[in-house]
Formats: C-alpha cells, structure tokens, sequence
C-alpha cells in the first residue's frame, strides 16, 4: 500500500499550513515532548482519539510537507521496489546501483530475473552513507582549522 499526498493547490497548501499553526498553538509549540500517545478531539464530538505518538508526528511532517507544496509518499518500510525505484531513491544511475547490490553493500532477492530491494534495507544503507559523509566532512573540517586555512 502506498500513499502519495500531493498538494493540487494553493488553497490545499494554505490550508495544510493553517493546520500546522493550529497544532503549535495547541500544543503550545511542545512538539519535542515525552508523551508515547496522543489525544485528539473532533469539534462537536465527545469522542477521544488516542493515537500513537509517532504517527501524530508524521501527520505533523506531512502537513509541513504539504505546506511547503512539496508531494509526499506513505510507503510500508516492507514495500520492495524495483531497481529504478531504488536508484531513483539514492539519486544514482540503475548500474550504479546494481553494483552496489552485486557487491553487498544493498541487501536484494531475486523475482526471477528481476532484482528488488526491501526499502528498509534501501534506508539503511542511506543513513551509513550519511553517516560517512558526515564523519569525514568533520574530518576536513578539522583539518582545514588546523591548517589554517582561512575557514573560520
């Protein structure tokens, strides 16, 4: 099951930002806070909601999302994708990225003669490449203050 929000109009985005505000205000800005759950209340309704933390968080990134007019995909982090999918996702060539499989740094399986790639695994690989990219700009970072190179 995936999902995909796009903001068709100004209105929908104005709207989404709206929802944003609301929020903050009702929560007095406290999106950072330890509560596991939830409580939400529909107008005219006696009915509480309870619901997960994180998926309030999410609704929260989605609306943000939708404010800025940026589209946004659901997707089940079991959900496997193609290898133009994936490459797509990493911002890569298809054969880059069948490399990267071929050589075990992307967990995949076989569908025949096709490839795919568990999203989770796709995700995985994302953050220990950021990771990387990190540690080693700190790095040359580092370097260049002991240097001296003007970079302040």
């Amino acid at each position: 099951m995936k999902s995909i929000v796009n903001p068709s109009n100004k209105k929908e985005q104005r709207l989404a930002s709206e929802s944003v505000l609301a929020f903050t205000r009702a929560l007095a800005g406290d999106f950072h806070n330890q509560y596991d759950v939830m409580h939400l209340q529909i107008q005219d309704t006696s009915e509480i909601i309870t619901v997960p933390r994180s998926a309030f968080d999410l609704f929260m990134s989605i609306l943000n999302n939708m404010a800025a007019g940026n589209a946004v995909s659901v997707v089940p982090s079991a959900t496997e994708l193609t290898t133009q999918e994936a490459a797509d996702m990493l911002n890569v060539s298809r054969p880059y990225l069948v490399q990267l499989l071929e050589s075990g740094k992307i967990p995949f399986k076989k569908t025949g003669t096709h490839r795919r790639v568990r999203l989770a695994d796709l995700v995985r690989y994302r953050t220990r490449l950021d990771a990387q990219r990190t540690k080693s700009l700190a790095k040359l970072a580092a370097q260049a203050q002991d240097l001296d190179l003007g970079y302040e």
